[in-house]
């Protein structure tokens, strides 16, 4: 009879739960990694221009957005009979809570409005394929695409220099 050689594929931990051994489970598991350190935030004059540059970009996408909605659905949109007063209620009222906030520089304004600014890249999408609506579409997709990374890149900056001047 031929000898035969076992090799266990439990990990020797596993056998101390297992059986009644002194030895503690905890003893099994390597140690915890120290957590990695802290990046260096950058200066105040390397943000500052960029905060200043992704605010003004963020600004005109959402005034770009804001004028390409009113003016193609008061004046170029076939609405098929309904009031254009409460169509262009629907479209920019969701919108036009957050202007207060976009205004003063609201960093959070911004940051909730990078969720609401998802609804209308979508509808931008859905525009550019109907037949006529092309440009319009192609026009949302890219002020809403525009105000999203400006007021992401505003929002990371801001709350970088908020940390570096406390």
């Amino acid at each position: 009879m031929a000898r035969v050689r076992w090799i266990t594929t439990r990990p020797y931990c596993a056998e101390p739960w297992a059986s009644a051994w002194p030895r503690s489970p905890d003893s099994c598991w390597p140690e915890p990694l120290m957590s990695r350190a802290d990046k260096p935030l950058p200066p105040l004059h390397y943000l500052l221009p960029r905060i200043r540059l992704s605010r003004l970009l963020a600004a005109l996408a959402y005034a770009g957005l804001l004028l390409c909605l009113f003016i193609y659905n008061a004046f170029f949109a076939d609405l098929h009979g309904a009031n254009p007063v409460v169509i262009l209620g629907v479209l920019l009222v969701p919108l036009l809570i957050f202007l207060p906030g976009i205004a003063i520089g609201n960093v959070r304004a911004h940051a909730w409005l990078c969720f609401a600014i998802n609804l209308y890249f979508i509808y931008g999408v859905q525009s550019c394929f109907v037949p006529g609506k092309e440009a319009y579409g192609g026009i949302l997709v890219g002020t809403s695409v525009l105000y999203f990374i400006a007021a992401l890149g505003y929002v990371r900056w801001s709350f970088q220099a908020q940390r570096v001047r406390s």
